[in-house]
């Protein structure tokens, strides 16, 4: 008999932008796809963070430490929630975010790591900027590109990310004919005026940035990423 192929599409949201800062998960939201097919098996779960929501993060879901006061800890619900995603194809946009909290999260309670109870994580920032090379690749941006209405989402929300993540998903992994939707346009270049200015080399001066810069700067651009749901155009390399 044929196993059934289970894929569970997910999202979180976040305290902070970075779990090594101690920042901590306070919503999953997990929609169950069945062969490919919306299975209606959903999880939802708000989670009690013991800790506030740092100002950026809470601008950006809206969950506010009172709200989430009386919510279960993480440590209440981890069985539950390793029971659902046991074994699944695990479906992340922008994976390596949420992949280190979960982790961070299941580290903290003594479970090892979220990816050793998952079959294998797919990526979909990483499908789309294969698809769809040189453009963006957001969450939004994908939904506008399959046309899938998003136009109830004020706030993110991790059920309701997870849900227009699944029908991107599917729409997205179609076959050939998602190829065809999308042709690429050419773009004529944008040439903007430069003027150089020539200064002798003994009068510039190079000045390296401290630590504390570094860690700003990190945690600007871990914020744009969030924010964009894929990784900012800063991260890339120069070309």
């Amino acid at each position: 008999m044929e196993k059934n192929l289970r894929q569970i599409v997910l999202d979180t949201e976040t305290t902070g932008l970075s779990a090594r800062d101690g920042n901590r998960i306070i919503e999953i939201g997990c929609v169950e796809l069945i062969n490919r097919k919306l299975s209606g098996n959903n999880y939802h779960q708000y989670i009690n963070p013991e800790r506030d929501s740092e100002e950026g993060a809470l601008a950006v879901h809206g969950l506010t430490t009172e709200f989430l006061s009386d919510k279960p800890k993480f440590s209440e619900v981890v069985n539950q929630f390793c029971e659902y995603i046991k074994g699944a194809e695990i479906v992340i946009h922008n994976a390596p975010f949420d992949i280190s909290f979960l982790n961070a999260e299941f580290a903290r309670v003594g479970l090892g790591l979220f990816t050793d109870y998952v079959e294998i994580v797919t990526d979909t920032l990483v499908q789309a900027k294969e698809l769809h090379p040189g453009k963006r690749n957001s969450l939004d941006a994908l939904c506008d590109r399959y046309e899938i209405s998003n136009s109830h989402r004020k706030l993110h929300g991790a059920l309701l990310d997870a849900e227009l993540l699944a029908d991107v998903f599917l729409a997205m992994s179609r076959g050939q004919n998602s190829f065809e939707i999308d042709l690429p346009v050419e773009e004529k270049p944008v040439i903007e005026e430069v003027v150089f200015v020539d200064t002798p080399i003994d009068e510039v001066i190079l000045k390296t940035a401290s630590s504390d810069e570094l860690r700003e700067h990190e945690a600007l651009l871990s914020g744009l990423d969030k924010q964009l749901k894929q990784s900012c155009v800063w991260r890339s390399p120069p070309t």
